[in-house]
């Protein structure tokens, strides 16, 4: 069975950082690409970036520059570091496996407030 499980969010002031893990299990972490998408209140969900099994990498516009998303295979670990955090980075933030035949994995997320 696959399982991701998210952890980092946390309450953070304008330009701050944090770090955001997922954990995976149940799965070969190391031939799979992962995703970070974040849902903003009152907002649909954003994907965020991605990083395939060759370590290949997207960002959105959005968080070019700012973001940085990694991985450790010996650990089935994908991280998103967040720098220079603003106000609309606020969301609830999931990682995604891209599965076999389609089939797509979620966290069930980890929360990013950035406030004064």
């Amino acid at each position: 069975q696959v399982q991701l499980a998210e952890s980092g969010g946390g309450l953070v002031q304008p330009g701050g950082s944090l770090r955001l893990s997922c954990v995976v299990s149940g799965t070969l972490f190391s031939e799979r690409s992962m995703g970070w998408y974040r849902t903003a209140p009152g907002k649909q969900r954003e994907w965020i970036a991605t990083i395939n099994s060759e370590d290949l990498i997207m960002y959105a516009d959005s968080v070019k520059g700012r973001f940085t998303i990694s991985r450790d295979n010996a650990k089935n670990v994908v991280y998103l570091q967040m720098n220079d955090l603003k106000f609309e980075d606020t969301a609830v933030y999931r990682c995604k496996l891209f599965g076999s035949w389609g089939m797509e994995y979620w966290g069930k997320g980890t929360e990013v407030t950035v406030s004064s």
